[in-house]
Protein backbone atom coordinates (compact mmCIF):
# COMPACT_ATOMS: atom_id res chain seq x y z
CA UNK A 1 0.00 0.00 0.00
CA UNK A 2 1.45 3.36 -0.95
CA UNK A 3 2.02 6.01 1.66
CA UNK A 4 -0.39 8.90 1.99
CA UNK A 5 0.78 12.30 0.87
CA UNK A 6 0.73 15.22 3.30
CA UNK A 7 -2.39 16.65 1.63
CA UNK A 8 -4.19 13.33 1.88
CA UNK A 9 -3.27 13.02 5.57
CA UNK A 10 -4.48 16.57 6.24
CA UNK A 11 -7.76 15.87 4.45
CA UNK A 12 -8.20 12.59 6.33
CA UNK A 13 -7.62 14.29 9.68
CA UNK A 14 -10.03 17.08 8.74
CA UNK A 15 -12.69 14.57 7.67
CA UNK A 16 -12.26 12.59 10.88
CA UNK A 17 -12.65 15.75 12.95
CA UNK A 18 -15.91 16.50 11.13
CA UNK A 19 -17.17 12.95 11.77
CA UNK A 20 -16.30 13.22 15.46
CA UNK A 21 -18.07 16.59 15.73
CA UNK A 22 -21.16 15.19 13.96
CA UNK A 23 -21.21 12.15 16.22
CA UNK A 24 -20.98 14.33 19.32
CA UNK A 25 -23.88 16.43 18.05
CA UNK A 26 -25.91 13.27 17.39
CA UNK A 27 -25.26 12.10 20.94
CA UNK A 28 -26.48 15.43 22.30
CA UNK A 29 -29.61 15.35 20.16
CA UNK A 30 -30.55 11.82 21.25
CA UNK A 31 -29.87 12.40 24.95
CA UNK A 32 -33.61 12.65 25.68
CA UNK A 33 -34.48 9.32 24.03
CA UNK A 34 -34.49 6.62 26.72
CA UNK A 35 -35.40 3.50 24.73
CA UNK A 36 -33.20 0.43 25.18
CA UNK A 37 -32.04 0.29 21.56
CA UNK A 38 -31.12 3.96 21.55
CA UNK A 39 -29.27 3.65 24.86
CA UNK A 40 -27.20 0.73 23.54
CA UNK A 41 -26.45 2.57 20.33
CA UNK A 42 -25.43 5.69 22.26
CA UNK A 43 -23.04 3.68 24.45
CA UNK A 44 -21.39 2.02 21.45
CA UNK A 45 -21.16 5.35 19.66
CA UNK A 46 -19.57 6.99 22.69
CA UNK A 47 -16.98 4.20 22.93
CA UNK A 48 -16.12 4.43 19.24
CA UNK A 49 -16.02 8.20 19.45
CA UNK A 50 -13.50 8.03 22.29
CA UNK A 51 -11.43 5.54 20.28
CA UNK A 52 -11.52 7.84 17.23
CA UNK A 53 -10.45 10.83 19.31
CA UNK A 54 -7.59 8.83 20.78
CA UNK A 55 -6.51 7.70 17.31
CA UNK A 56 -6.62 11.28 16.02
CA UNK A 57 -4.49 12.50 18.90
CA UNK A 58 -1.98 9.69 18.35
CA UNK A 59 -1.81 10.39 14.61
CA UNK A 60 -1.36 14.09 15.25
CA UNK A 61 1.39 13.47 17.82
CA UNK A 62 3.22 11.14 15.43
CA UNK A 63 2.99 13.64 12.59
CA UNK A 64 4.28 16.40 14.84
CA UNK A 65 7.22 14.27 15.97
CA UNK A 66 8.13 13.41 12.38
CA UNK A 67 7.93 17.04 11.31
CA UNK A 68 10.14 18.10 14.21
CA UNK A 69 12.65 15.35 13.40
CA UNK A 70 12.77 16.45 9.76
CA UNK A 71 13.28 20.05 10.82
CA UNK A 72 16.10 19.09 13.17
CA UNK A 73 17.75 16.98 10.45
CA UNK A 74 17.59 19.90 7.99
CA UNK A 75 18.95 22.26 10.64
CA UNK A 76 21.81 19.89 11.44
CA UNK A 77 22.66 19.51 7.75
CA UNK A 78 22.72 23.27 7.23
CA UNK A 79 25.00 23.71 10.25
CA UNK A 80 27.30 20.90 9.09
CA UNK A 81 27.41 22.02 5.42
CA UNK A 82 26.79 25.78 5.31
CA UNK A 83 28.35 26.48 1.90
CA UNK A 84 26.54 23.64 0.19
CA UNK A 85 23.27 24.93 1.67
CA UNK A 86 23.99 28.44 0.38
CA UNK A 87 24.80 27.05 -3.07
CA UNK A 88 21.59 25.01 -3.20
CA UNK A 89 19.56 28.04 -2.09
CA UNK A 90 21.21 30.25 -4.69
CA UNK A 91 20.64 27.68 -7.44
CA UNK A 92 16.98 27.39 -6.51
CA UNK A 93 16.70 31.18 -6.55
CA UNK A 94 18.19 31.33 -10.03
CA UNK A 95 15.83 28.63 -11.33
CA UNK A 96 12.78 30.36 -9.83
CA UNK A 97 13.98 33.70 -11.20
CA UNK A 98 14.35 32.23 -14.68
CA UNK A 99 10.90 30.66 -14.55
CA UNK A 100 9.31 33.91 -13.42
CA UNK A 101 11.27 35.89 -16.02
CA UNK A 102 9.92 33.75 -18.88
CA UNK A 103 6.37 34.89 -18.28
Amino acid sequence: MSELTANQKDKLMSDLRVVVADAEELLKLTAGDVSDSTAGLRERLQERLLDAKHSLLTLQANATEKAKAAGHAADDYVHDHPWQSVAVGAAMGVVVGLLIGRR
